[in-house]
């Protein structure tokens, strides 16, 4: 893994969340479950998602007609010193991610999200 171009990858704030809620998470989240906790648009999540799948960060896995995104296993021994950085402190920075993903995951059944984009636009 290319540690100059994990520090490109992680220079936007909209990336650095979407690594922190992973983190934090400890889970795979899908995109609709990104835009509810950081509150953007599923275009400019999966803009972001696609930056950080081509750097290797992360990883998408479908499941069924859901895919869920998660931190990649394949990082290397500085970038997961990296990652431990940002889900230490990135969670002060950002509690009200924190507070919302907690939220969401909580309206999961079985460990998967059930909501969707659909339900979610009212």
């Amino acid at each position: 893994m290319d540690f100059i171009r994990v520090f490109k990858t992680l220079g936007d704030e909209t990336r650095l969340r979407i690594v922190n809620i992973l983190l934090q998470g400890k889970t795979p989240l899908c995109v609709c479950e990104m835009t509810d906790v950081l509150e953007l648009p599923q275009y400019h999540i999966s803009r972001h998602l696609m930056i950080l799948k081509t750097s290797g960060l992360v990883e998408p896995k479908r499941d069924g007609t859901w895919i869920y995104y998660h931190i990649s296993p394949e990082t290397s021994k500085c970038v997961d010193d990296l990652l431990d950085v940002i889900q230490k402190h990135f969670k002060q920075q950002f509690p009200d991610d924190v507070k919302r993903l907690k939220k969401r995951l909580a309206k999961r059944e079985k460990g998967k999200c059930v909501i969707g984009f659909a339900q979610n636009a009212g």
